[in-house]
């Protein structure tokens, strides 16, 4: 099974009674990718998994981004019940994009952040539009691959893809990565931009 706008909070809820189950603690986290991209239906699309990039940490009113190196054993219980539930690969929820977190998040990252409470246990912070245009246009960069579909069918305009591409030149900051940001702006149509930049 592949997840998609339509299961996306049935298997959420579900991975919140497992946490139940399996003795957890409440926890939050930040999802990016195919499966924020969905849940908030800013691009209609499926997706095998769901990138945690974080965990985050709510009090006073404001969110903490932490680093989370590896899920607690009863979420990864949790999440290998659900598994076999949905018909799900076993790695559906991981951490791949979490080294991200030590390279930098763009400004603002956290007040741009869309909550969601799946129960007592489960709440996701989906990453805004804002932020997938900027990770988008990152791994897009030297990749021809489904992340280029992702950002054009989020229509980012001129000023949001110089914006973008201003944070994506603090990851890499080599000039060869400089002329491939602005081969690749040309290429998908903001020329202006890369004159810019």
């Amino acid at each position: 099974m592949t997840l998609h706008s339509r299961n996306i909070d049935e298997i959420f809820r579900a991975l919140d009674l497992q946490i139940k189950v399996h003795g957890g603690e409440p926890i939050a986290l930040v999802v990016c990718g195919g499966t924020a991209l969905a849940a908030l239906g800013l691009v209609e699309r499926t997706t095998r998994d769901v990138d945690v990039l974080a965990k985050a940490c709510e009090g006073g009113g404001k969110i903490r981004i932490e680093s989370l190196r590896e899920f607690p054993p009863w979420f990864i219980k949790a999440a290998r019940t659900v598994a076999r539930d949905f018909g799900l690969p076993g790695e559906w929820i991981n951490l791949g994009p979490a080294p991200q977190l030590q390279l930098g998040l763009p400004e603002g990252f956290e007040k741009r952040l869309v909550r969601r409470k799946y129960g007592d246990y489960l709440t996701i912070f989906f990453i805004s539009r804002t932020d997938q245009i900027h990770f988008k246009l990152y791994a897009s960069v030297d990749r021809d691959s489904y992340h280029v579909e992702d950002l054009l069918k989020l229509h980012p305009s001129e000023a949001e893809i110089e914006e973008a591409a201003r944070w994506v030149l603090t990851q890499d900051t080599s000039q060869a990565f400089r002329e491939l940001l602005r081969d690749f702006l040309k290429g998908i149509g903001y020329g202006d931009v890369a004159e810019r930049i």
